[in-house]
């Protein structure tokens, strides 16, 4: 759920066209993340989550390694919809903010995440590890 967190942004003009119900519904499993990485201010929260999952988590050995390689997962994908928020509302959002491209780029950041979450969701309930091109190749260079 982290990805999907950090994901949320981007779709604030997607999430307001969808009925209260379905955005509920979609926001729930995220909030209690979100709630802890605003707990903070500044953004440390974030920074925090991040120390506390990698350091106690990933590089734990006494974790099984199905458990930390999603984790590891989970915070690379972060760290790349951070870059991309910097990207989208530190440097897009003033010059393109409204416009058609600047709506549907954001808007395909938000479902290609969900897409992932999702297709990541199923596969370890299946127990397998979720195959993301890239992403899982650099996983397991960190993990052994």
């Amino acid at each position: 759920m982290l990805p999907w967190s950090d994901a949320i942004p981007f779709g604030k003009n997607l999430l307001a066209q969808v009925p209260v119900v379905v955005l509920r519904a979609l926001l729930l499993p995220a909030m209690p993340i979100w709630i802890v990485q605003n707990a903070i201010p500044l953004k440390l929260g974030s920074l925090v989550l991040f120390l506390v999952l990698f350091l106690a988590v990933v590089r734990n050995p006494n974790v099984p390694y199905f458990l930390r390689f999603n984790t590891l997962q989970a915070l690379l994908l972060s760290i790349i919809l951070s870059l991309l928020g910097l990207v989208f509302f530190e440097i897009l959002q003033k010059p393109l903010e409204g416009t058609l491209i600047f709506n549907t780029l954001a808007t395909t950041v938000l479902v290609a995440v969900f897409a992932i979450v999702i297709f990541a969701l199923i596969e370890c309930l299946r127990g397998r590890e979720p195959d993301l091109p890239g992403i899982s190749q650099a996983v397991r260079m960190q993990l052994y």
